[in-house]
């Protein structure tokens, strides 16, 4: 198993990143939170879990051992495969995620793409005390705190990963936050995945 790369980002795009490690690039897949904390460049440290198919290896990369060994945890449950895990950690925070499973709320589960009623129901029972005890700061978030500003630097620093200028980002972040205005009013947290896809379809169509 490959639990960790570091070295040097030579590339980022969308989905994924590519670390030059002893002069081979790997490509790693993370999520956009993740992705948002690299630079082209400069060295990185990722936790990563390799996933073996008979017709492919891939490596998916993480900014901390905690939403390694959550993703990891994910995929025992039943109808959870690396994309969906991945996913569901794009969406949510390894914290918010213990959070929805110990309270049983299917419907913060069912916000990630590709997770229904029924799987976020399976996945709950499948999940029930494996995933540890969410921290007490996050639930209180949860119940009713204010959604932190957090989205903001992430989809920027993402944007600026890409290769954007800062001022481009600062258009895309501009263009996006009515969209996650919204989601605040609804009661929901700007998901960082979805505004970083709106801020590069808003760049692509400037």
């Amino acid at each position: 198993m490959i639990a960790s790369v570091r070295g040097r980002v030579a590339a980022i795009a969308p989905d994924g990143a590519v670390v030059e490690v002893g002069g081979v690039g790997m490509l790693v897949h993370c999520t956009p939170g993740t992705l948002a904390t690299l630079r082209v460049g400069e060295e990185a440290r990722l936790a990563t879990s390799l996933v073996v198919r008979e017709e492919s290896l891939t490596l998916f990369g993480f900014g901390s051992d905690d939403e390694r060994g959550v993703f990891e945890m994910l995929q025992t449950a039943n109808g959870v495969g690396p994309k969906v895990a991945l996913a569901m950690l794009a969406v949510h925070t390894p914290n918010a995620l213990r959070m929805a499973v110990a309270s049983a709320d299917v419907k913060a589960l069912t916000r990630v793409p590709g997770v229904g009623p029924k799987g976020a129901q399976r996945i709950i029972v499948d999940l029930k005390d494996k995933l540890g005890t969410p921290d007490q700061a996050v639930n209180a978030a949860l119940n009713g705190g204010a959604a932190a500003p957090a989205w903001r630097d992430q989809v920027h620093s993402g944007l600026v990963g890409l290769g954007y200028s800062a001022r481009d980002a600062d258009e895309a972040v501009a263009a996006v936050t009515p969209q996650a205005d919204i989601e605040v009013a609804e009661g929901r947290s700007p998901q960082v995945a979805t505004l970083l896809k709106a801020a590069l379809r808003a760049l692509s169509v400037r």
